[in-house]
């Protein structure tokens, strides 16, 4: 066995009462605090991010294709594009594009009883995804589509079911507006079907759902003629590769933006999350190597006389600075077990209980999501390690300055 790490070993166990014995626990207590830290904050931000994309990308997916309008709101009502085999073979063929499906929008206002609220009507097809909203359905069910003739059916948000008092089963009046003049074009009175709510205030207050036939009535569009496609990806990280693809091969007139573009807003503040991660990541690293860093010092002056008669015996400062730094590593190693053990008792705890909540109206959701993976874990712990023994070299440096004499002597 290497001798200095027997002697460390003899050290880190031995069980004297001492003051440097109190500061080893403090010196345990702070590391596994700094690595708890560290694993919750990121479960959290990585259950944030994801919750709140994934609710953005069920609703719109991750890629919207239409019409190439510089100057209009990319949600709202679209210049339609006709649907183009070729076009939709290509996407339907792409390795990354898990499912492709047709929308249009139309302005409107719904009315229960006298009390009205201004809506977009989002009309989808047979093809709309269903998993997709089936997530954020409250009540009722998705609306059946009819074999001739558009579908006489609406979802629409939780939000516009209490401010109007619908409830499943009712009948409500749309009045669908002129985009030109901005009047009254037409009147639909439609079953609600469903209650949703996606807890993203943006599009609970604006959108209900129904039939693309509608309002490719009301617009006076061919059967071939819609508003644009909705693409969802199967991997989000290649979300800007996809629409890279998908912009030099569609039609010129057409134009493909990601959800991410469309909403900058949102993406722009989930993104800010980073930011705080990585300040607390980097204050928190600061912590647990002041700590051991102060921790060795003190283990050092308190072990001078046995420095000196371990120099005596011959003993050079190489072999004499590893019995510190591996008697520090046994501390830090202790401190990154409780550390992770804490961390990740206190992820399951709120993947199962949610008992930390949030305001949805501000955050979009009503618990503080968790989500972790097993390399993040142990990348937080061997690099909190290494980062720690890397500065535990320096104040060993300190034993080369003891002379025999002095720390023999020393009391």
């Amino acid at each position: 066995m290497n001798l200095s790490f027997a002697i460390a070993k003899r050290i880190a166990f031995n069980q004297q009462p001492s003051f440097s014995r109190f500061i080893i626990r403090l010196s345990i207590a702070a590391t596994a605090l700094s690595v708890a830290a560290m694993i919750v904050t990121m479960a959290f931000v990585n259950g944030f991010q994801q919750t709140v994309s994934n609710k953005i990308f069920s609703f719109w997916g991750h890629i919207r294709v239409q019409h190439l309008q510089l100057d209009k709101s990319l949600i709202a009502e679209e210049t339609p594009i006709l649907k183009n085999d070729t076009v939709f073979q290509m996407l339907q063929h792409n390795p990354g594009i898990k499912h492709v499906q047709s929308f249009a929008t139309k302005s409107a206002v719904i009315e229960k009883n006298g009390n009205i609220e201004g809506i977009l009507f989002k009309g989808v097809d047979q093809l709309f995804d269903k998993q997709q909203l089936t997530p954020f359905l409250q009540q009722g069910s998705f609306i059946a589509f009819q074999d001739s003739g558009y579908s006489k059916q609406i979802i629409v948000s939780e939000p516009m079911s209490k401010s109007l008092k619908i409830n499943v089963g009712d009948t409500v009046n749309i009045y669908f507006i002129e985009s030109n003049t901005g009047a009254p074009s037409a009147k639909r009175k439609l079953l609600v079907k469903g209650i949703y709510k996606t807890g993203i205030e943006e599009y609970d207050k604006l959108f209900a759902i129904g039939d693309i036939q509608l309002i490719q009535r009301l617009n006076n569009w061919s059967p071939q003629q819609i508003g644009g496609y909705e693409i969802f990806i199967h991997q989000t990280a290649q979300l800007d590769s996809i629409n890279s693809q998908l912009y030099q091969q569609l039609p010129t007139e057409w134009a493909s933006r990601t959800m991410k573009e469309i909403m900058p807003n949102i993406f722009d503040w989930l993104n800010i999350q980073n930011v705080n991660k990585n300040i607390i990541f980097i204050v928190m690293a600061f912590v647990a190597i002041i700590n051991l860093i102060t921790c060795l010092l003190i283990l050092v002056l308190e072990r001078t006389k046995m420095i000196g008669i371990l120099k005596s015996f011959g003993a050079t400062n190489h072999s004499i600075q590893q019995i510190f730094i591996y008697y520090a590593t046994f501390i830090a190693v202790t401190g990154i077990f409780i550390g992770c053990a804490i961390g990740l008792g206190f992820y399951f705890l709120q993947l199962s209980t949610h008992f930390i909540t949030l305001d949805e109206a501000s955050y979009y959701i009503p618990f503080a999501p968790v989500s972790i993976t097993l390399w993040q874990v142990v990348t937080i712990c061997i690099a909190t390690g290494l980062v720690c023994i890397l500065s535990l070299i320096l104040p060993t440096l300190f034993i080369r300055k003891i002379s025999i004499v002095a720390s023999i002597a020393f009391k």
